[in-house]
């Protein structure tokens, strides 16, 4: 796991981090920025983007926070069909979700397209809910993808996640104030967020990992210090 540092949101800083990668699907939340990252004329290897369904869904929410509307009432129960399919194949091999999704996810999702055309046609083009009709149709192909790719995630949730605490940490941070401070700060938030993925204690290995450093381990093995190599008990590497 990787946390970057930039003052920017733009286009150019998500071609820096990508730029010696040779991509293949990359799922995003749909922000505009990123469509350069799947743009040949903007990117020597273009990715096939994969857009984020829980992107698109909050859009339906929200709007029904303030205004009554049944085609947001159907187009959240519909999506939540596809969440349950989700939830019954997380984990599972490859293969295994992509035939799932094509028995199960991909009627849903082609009845739900046939039924938003429906829809959009009988509002005003101007109506805020025809613009987000608009949104998912436009990205249909990206919002689509998962359903023939079992390595795809059909939304960003668990990335969600895992990011949710550095911006919620924000107020306690402020010592990454210049650029400095704040790349250190993506460093460690890397090594916390692969030691989760890997079930280890971030306490125990950065305590183990400082002693190593500190006892002279040298730099030429720095990759057995990797939070992967680490063992639970902390006292050793595999």
């Amino acid at each position: 796991m990787v946390f970057q540092h930039s003052r920017s949101r733009s286009a150019k800083t998500a071609q820096e981090i990508f730029r010696d990668f040779k991509g293949r699907q990359l799922t995003v939340d749909g922000y505009a920025r990123y469509d350069a990252l799947s743009d040949p004329k903007k990117t020597n290897y273009p990715w096939a983007m994969a857009y984020c369904w829980t992107h698109w869904r909050r859009r339906f929410v929200e709007y029904s926070r303030t205004t009554h509307s049944p085609i947001c009432l159907e187009m959240t129960n519909r999506i939540a069909q596809l969440y349950r399919i989700e939830a019954d194949i997380r984990g599972k091999a490859p293969d295994v979700r992509r035939a799932v999704r094509k028995q199960l996810s991909k009627p849903i999702v082609a009845a739900l397209r046939l039924w938003l055309e429906g829809q959009r046609d009988l509002l005003s083009s101007s109506s805020d809910l025809a613009r987000h009709i608009r949104y998912g149709l436009k990205r249909w192909v990206s919002l689509t993808r998962f359903l023939d790719d079992g390595c795809i995630e059909m939304e960003t949730n668990a990335t969600q996640k895992v990011i949710r605490p550095i911006p919620l940490t924000r107020k306690n941070a402020l010592f990454a104030g210049n650029d400095d401070g704040a790349v250190t700060w993506a460093r460690v938030a890397s090594l916390i967020g692969t030691c989760k993925l890997n079930g280890i204690n971030p306490q125990a290995y950065l305590e183990h990992v400082l002693d190593k450093i500190l006892n002279g381990h040298m730099q030429d093995d720095i990759k057995i210090l990797m939070p992967w190599h680490f063992k639970p008990n902390g006292s050793k590497y595999s």
